[in-house]
């Protein structure tokens, strides 16, 4: 599901329909972003796991890059990242 990386907040997004203009509803942040896309990574070169991007300087602000796809945000990637190490922590825990 897409989300905002700023807020957390859940965007009703389909087929990754985002806009140069479009902006969240919660926190009015820029939706066509690097730091909303997927491809996003601040530990990557130049922040993207695209390797035929054109990374703009700016990683906050509206884009033109056409590689761009909706991330799952800030918060729901966190709670993955949560769930995922609850359950490591359930498959090795000792009894």
């Amino acid at each position: 599901m897409a989300g905002c990386s700023w807020c957390g907040r859940t965007l009703e997004i389909v087929g990754n329909q985002v806009g140069r203009r479009d902006t969240c509803p919660g926190c009015g942040a820029d939706l066509h972003a690097c730091r909303q896309c997927r491809h996003f990574d601040a530990h990557a070169a130049k922040e993207c796991k695209e390797p035929f991007a054109e990374v703009p300087e700016d990683k906050d602000g509206a884009n033109f890059c056409e590689f761009f796809q909706i991330g799952e945000g800030g918060i729901s990637a966190q709670q993955s990242r949560d769930a995922l190490f609850d359950a490591a922590e359930s498959l090795f825990r000792k009894k």
